[in-house]
């Protein structure tokens, strides 16, 4: 296999809890250096955020999940000496990916501008809550309270008037997880530009401003209609049937994508006529009839099981899933031929079970062959190596 494609680079990650380390571990995943900065006796937050902890460790299962590949560094930002330390640093990193509060660098020489000056190729992503500007600019934020400004939590849940209904956030950290891809991706850009203009670059990434960038097909909705989208549970808004049933022994997902696909799974339910009804005929009048559709679907659903359905249906090429927890996922023969679940050597565990990065070069997926690091495991190795300091 060719060297992985961010060999050579070298990013100083100043970063720390979800959106900053995820997008680090995907740039270590990817080849490049990343020297994680941490407060000397405590280190990033999340190592603590446990239980559960890794087995004859301290570690949290939160923080070995975003920082495979990574070297720790300790350094006490706060004081002079720890200052020095990290400036000394930058002059040897290609990118510094950092996460504090809107100008929260400044006081230490180590905001862009003070940075640009010093190095002009510095690539310098910023993450906050709300960006670098705007009224909220000073404001923390947190992927839940995202989720719930920037109006996923709008859409997912059950509608009001049911029971259970209600506004429900997503079980992931969904704001964090797609800024830090946003964020790679941004860097990865800002890599390439560099080769051409020789300059860095200020990559400004907001939580908010991601949670509404990832709305995708319900802004435009929105944007498009100007009727606000409502929670439908497992519904879709723009396709039906295209959600969870009820079987004879739990659940399975019917996502039916088009026309044919009705007709097919109508044959296989023991309802043709359903999929000649004027009402049913096309996807576009299934969803302006979902209300009389669905009442008459359900019942012929739950006359068999999940494994019957699943079976019958992918013979006849109509989409359907179990919906599985997480013990099934990794379980689940195509998550494992995959390879999805890594296993690294830990200093202290003796292994580490992690998920693997789901990019895949000539059929090699992309992991860091090192395991999520110990506080200030690599102080010495990069301060000796970069900096000459024994």
């Amino acid at each position: 296999m060719l060297p992985k494609p961010l060999q050579g680079i070298r990013v100083l990650d100043l970063s720390r809890i979800l959106a900053g380390p995820w997008c680090t571990q995907q740039l270590a995943d990817l080849g490049a250096e990343v020297i994680k900065i941490e407060r000397p006796g405590q280190g990033d937050d999340t190592r603590r955020w446990g239980p559960p902890w890794l087995k004859n460790s301290q570690e949290a299962a939160y923080y070995l999940s975003c920082n495979r590949g990574k070297k720790s560094v300790a350094v006490d930002i706060a004081t002079e000496a720890g200052q020095q330390t990290l400036l000394a640093l930058v002059d040897h990193c290609d990118v510094l990916v950092e996460n504090f509060k809107v100008g929260g660098l400044k006081k230490y020489g180590l905001d862009y501008a003070s940075l640009k000056e010093k190095k002009p190729d510095l690539i310098y992503c910023s993450i906050t809550g709300f960006g670098q500007d705007g009224p909220y600019a000073q404001r923390a934020g947190y992927d839940f309270m995202i989720q719930g400004m920037g109006g996923l939590m709008s859409l997912t849940g059950l509608p009001d008037d049911e029971p259970g209904g209600g506004p429900v956030k997503v079980g992931v950290a969904f704001a964090d997880v797609f800024t830090g891809l946003y964020a790679s991706n941004a860097i990865l850009a800002a890599l390439f530009q560099r080769q051409q203009s020789g300059l860095g670059t200020h990559i400004d990434l907001s939580l908010l401003d991601v949670q509404v960038g990832v709305l995708a097909n319900q802004a435009l909705n929105y944007l498009t209609s100007g009727q606000v989208p409502g929670r439908l549970g497992n519904a879709h808004p723009n396709i039906v049937p295209y959600q969870a049933f009820a079987t004879a022994d739990g659940y399975m997902i019917l996502a039916v994508g088009n026309d044919a696909q009705f007709q097919r799974f109508c044959q296989e339910a023991g309802c043709p006529e359903l999929a000649q009804d004027e009402r049913f005929v096309s996807n576009q009048e299934r969803v302006a009839n979902r209300e009389q559709l669905l009442p008459l679907l359900e019942p012929l659903v739950k006359k068999r099981t999940t494994d019957d359905w699943l079976q019958a249906l992918e013979a006849i090429g109509v989409p359907c899933g179990p919906i599985n927890n997480l013990e099934q996922v990794f379980a689940d023969p195509q998550v494992q031929h995959r390879g999805m679940e890594l296993k690294l050597p830990h200093p202290e565990a003796g292994e580490v079970r992690l998920v693997s990065n789901p990019i895949r070069f000539d059929g090699q997926a992309l992991n860091s062959s090192s395991a999520p690091p110990l506080l200030g495991e690599h102080t010495e190795e990069v301060l000796k190596e970069l900096l000459n300091r024994e």
